[in-house]
């Protein structure tokens, strides 16, 4: 079952089965129907015990790392989406903080960064969406009705598939965050083998990649799409087998992206394409881009995926422009 969700998911899920088949997908809930009810209720009674033992207790109890971490979270949350009324609604404020700083205290090894906060809200919405059909949770109206256990319970959900998708990615989020100039690292060396041309304007003109894309990795885009545009987008990641979309796959989408805007970007100078790739044009992009954009990404994980050694293959030459 879960590889033929896996085939499905990959091209798009149906808003009316995308919460429930990304829990399964993500590792939170079982294939087997009769199992998932006792998962939920005991996985949301062990995120209750686990507020209680690290959120509601009092500040002198906590380290000063784990002080510093709160007040990192409680500044980063209303930061979090701000154009969207749902993040704005306080008690979505509160159970994104609960969650952030309970996953800190439960992961050590790693570090709260900002950026883990918005990889959150796809998480929040699709769950949220379960329970309105056809209705756009995104305008907050659903907070008037949304009862507070079942605000409870989604906020638990969302803890777990969180948890299980920075599992992958683990070492994004430890002291120099390893895997992100890893993956900045793989989609300049890609950058070049694609389009040359490209790749050798952005080093003329001093542009570094860490400059536009450590954004890209440590966020996965979701500064650069809506998040309708995101939660599509993560349809495809989260079919990935292992989960490898959000980060072997990513840089794929990434080096797409840029791909897209190669002509525009070799006319510009250091200003234009920093400031550029601070903010590029997506604004009207919907899911028939995004569909594109994924697809112009499977075809270069076709052509160029394997080993990083391969992409930086001398014996193959640099391939100089692939468009779609």
């Amino acid at each position: 079952m879960l590889t033929e969700l896996r085939k499905i998911g990959w091209n798009g899920i149906p808003p009316q089965y995308r919460g429930m088949s990304w829990k399964i997908l993500l590792g939170y809930l079982p294939t087997n129907a009769m199992r998932r009810q006792q998962t939920l209720d005991r996985k949301r009674a062990e995120y209750k015990e686990a507020i209680q033992q690290h959120y509601y207790i009092d500040d002198n109890s906590r380290t000063v790392q784990e002080q510093e971490t709160l007040r990192q979270v409680l500044v980063d949350v209303p930061r979090t989406a701000p154009e969207i009324q749902l993040f704005r609604n306080e008690k979505i404020k509160r159970a994104l903080s609960r969650l952030l700083y309970i996953w800190a205290m439960r992961h050590p090894a790693s570090s709260y960064v900002q950026g883990i906060n918005d990889l959150a809200t796809p998480l929040f919405a699709v769950f949220l969406a379960d329970d309105y059909e056809g209705e756009d949770v995104l305008d907050g109206s659903v907070m008037v009705v949304l009862e507070e256990e079942r605000l409870d319970e989604v906020e638990a959900d969302v803890y777990w598939c969180l948890t299980n998708i920075l599992a992958g990615i683990q070492d994004h989020y430890t002291a120099d965050q390893p895997g992100i100039q890893r993956m900045v690292m793989r989609l300049q060396e890609l950058v070049n083998r694609i389009d040359a041309d490209l790749y050798n304007h952005i080093q003329s003109v001093g542009v570094q990649f860490m400059q536009f894309a450590f954004k890209w990795m440590n966020c996965l885009l979701l500064r650069e799409f809506n998040l309708k545009c995101v939660i599509r987008l993560w349809d495809t990641y989260i079919s990935e087998d292992g989960l490898k979309g959000f980060e072997d796959f990513h840089v794929y989408v990434c080096a797409a992206f840029m791909s897209q805007f190669s002509s525009q970007l070799q006319t510009m100078d250091f200003d234009e394409l920093f400031q550029f790739m601070q903010q590029v044009p997506t604004e009207d992009w919907g899911e028939t881009e995004i569909e594109m954009l994924l697809s112009h990404a499977y075809v270069l994980s076709t052509l160029f995926g394997g080993s990083d050694a391969h992409l930086t293959s001398a014996s193959n030459g640099p391939v100089t422009s692939i468009s779609m």
